[in-house]
């Protein structure tokens, strides 16, 4: 084992006893809950202690409930009601103040969920990048609603207002960055909120508590620990929350949106699973292919909704692709997060190596081989991923969203056999295409659009960059994530309109004069 450098050292574990809650960080003396990494300080194998969180029940549900709920007070509220200068001021404070816990934060992505330095830095500083683009976006969205229209002899002022409290659950992938692409957008629109971080990448969240706490009005934000059903079940039945916000699955999604007494109130943002498919045609150029394609199955180990999650290789070029992108996957280098040059990382789930060897042996007692010889090897905190061979619709890999290092490959003959597979599939997010004939391109591209939401051309599949709509059909999303569309996302149209007669304009006219409302004016932000 290689020697941990100091900075990226756990000289004593951090204990989170504070939660936040009515503009308090507030002790919390009850039962608490350890929080483990899968990655060893030692030379002999032992998960490392990383501190505890609270454990937190239904009365700490009630008090975050009526927390968020006192502070929009039915719009009424500091927040929804204050200007949007106000509002991108406290945001700016909050990125401000956060940018200075960077260095806590990358080694915390690091150790909870072993994702690479370069990449734990990435996280966080593209997610510094995602506020300030959001502040940008919201002040042009300002910009352009800052005035009055007349239509059919009615003046109106159309704005976007915030739509009440917002339940933020994100996911221990992207625990910083997905998670600030619901939790920015809904606080900055006016929105209160309450955020309970994921299972895994808890702590992560630890250092921006104060941050939160310094920035916004008290209420605005309450950010709560413990298991969801414990915390996020109690929040539901409330009936007080608004939007539910949760980047997960499908099951989790749909229990909670169970326990909301009016469903028709609540509004749904989601993003859940994905089996993203790569095509390559018999004209790709293979080099790429390859190389897209180890970066779309394996970038953090797979562990990605976008990532590649099953290949269709046509048969013309099967053998070649096999031979070469196995031996490719059997040469990354495997380490801890913090070794230079790693791709492939400790897992943090303890039980995902166990499951990705059941998903390895279902197929291969169904007709599948695994290519690659380093496929399937065990460790204590992992399981080298696996290249399988023929894959077929028997196997609990082709149908199980498998988030980990195993990688399904099937061969096609003729181009409907996957997109049948894509059409009969319960998810829709996106795809990539793998060629360069423009005759075989262009009609596929017209009839992938319909099938996914996102048709990567010669590339891996992605989220970013983060202007462009991140969403997906069928059981894979509802709603639509981007710098954009989250501000629409997290808020409603609504406008102030009256009759075009002189009456009624001396009266707006006056209250522009006055700058007594904070709904009703031309300014804007430059």
């Amino acid at each position: 084992m290689n020697a941990i450098p100091i900075e990226f050292q756990i000289n004593a574990p951090f204990i989170q006893d504070t939660y936040l809650v009515n503009g308090k960080l507030k002790k919390w003396t009850g039962q608490t809950t350890p929080v483990f990494s899968t990655i060893s300080a030692t030379a002999a194998y032992t998960p490392t202690l990383l501190g505890t969180i609270p454990a937190m029940g239904a009365s700490a549900a009630d008090e975050v409930v009526a927390s968020a709920t006192e502070a929009y007070d039915n719009g009424q509220g500091l927040w929804p009601t204050m200007k949007v200068a106000g509002r991108i001021k406290a945001m700016e404070q909050f990125v401000t103040q956060m940018k200075t816990t960077r260095a806590a934060v990358v080694k915390m992505l690091m150790w909870e969920i072993g994702k690479s330095l370069p990449d734990s830095e990435k996280e966080f500083d593209r997610t510094v990048e995602y506020i300030y683009d959001t502040i940008e976006d919201y002040k042009q969205l300002d910009r352009n609603n800052a005035r009055f229209t007349k239509m059919q002899g009615v003046n109106a002022m159309v704005r976007r207002g915030p739509l009440g409290v917002v339940l933020c659950l994100g996911p221990y992938n992207y625990p910083l960055n997905e998670t600030f692409a619901m939790l920015i957008p809904a606080i900055i629109m006016g929105n209160t909120v309450i955020f309970k971080p994921a299972k895994h990448g808890v702590l992560v969240i630890s250092p921006l508590l104060e941050a939160f706490q310094n920035s916004f009005p008290k209420g605005v934000v309450n950010i709560v620990y413990g298991r969801g059903r414990d915390v996020a079940s109690p929040i539901m039945k409330s009936g007080k929350v608004t939007v539910l916000a949760l980047i997960g699955n499908s099951k989790s999604a749909i229990a909670l949106q169970d326990q909301h007494p009016n469903k028709n109130r609540l509004r749904l943002i989601l993003g859940l699973e994905a089996k993203n498919p790569a095509i390559i045609l018999p004209d790709a150029d293979l080099d790429l292919a390859i190389q897209e394609c180890i970066s779309g199955t394996l970038s953090f180990n797979g562990q990605r909704c976008t990532a590649l999650k099953v290949l269709y290789v046509h048969e013309s070029i099967a053998e070649e692709f096999n031979q070469r992108f196995s031996a490719k996957v059997d040469a990354l280098p495997y380490g801890n997060p913090w070794e230079k040059g790693v791709m492939l990382t400790p897992l943090p789930e303890t039980d995902k190596p166990a499951y990705i060897q059941e998903l390895i042996e279902d197929a291969k007692s169904k007709g599948a081989e695994v290519l690659n010889q380093k496929g399937g090897e065990r460790s204590e905190n992992y399981i080298f991923p696996a290249v399988l061979y023929p894959v077929n619709k028997k196997m609990r890999v082709y149908h199980e969203e498998q988030f980990g290092p195993v990688i399904p490959i099937l061969s096609f003959k003729n181009i409907q056999e996957p997109l049948n597979d894509m059409a009969e599939s319960n998810y829709g997010q996106q795809v990539s295409l793998f060629g360069k004939d423009i005759k075989t391109i262009a009609p596929l591209i017209d009839t992938l659009v319909n099938l996914v939401c996102r048709v990567n051309l010669n590339s891996s599949c992605q989220r970013g960059p983060d202007m462009y709509p991140f969403t997906g059909r069928k059981d894979s999303a509802l709603g639509t994530l981007s710098i954009h569309d989250a501000l629409r996302s997290f808020s409603i149209r609504t406008f102030v309109a009256s009759k075009d007669n002189v009456y009624n304009n001396e009266i707006l006219q006056a209250l522009l004069d006055s700058k007594k409302s904070n709904f009703v004016n031309t300014d804007y932000i430059l």
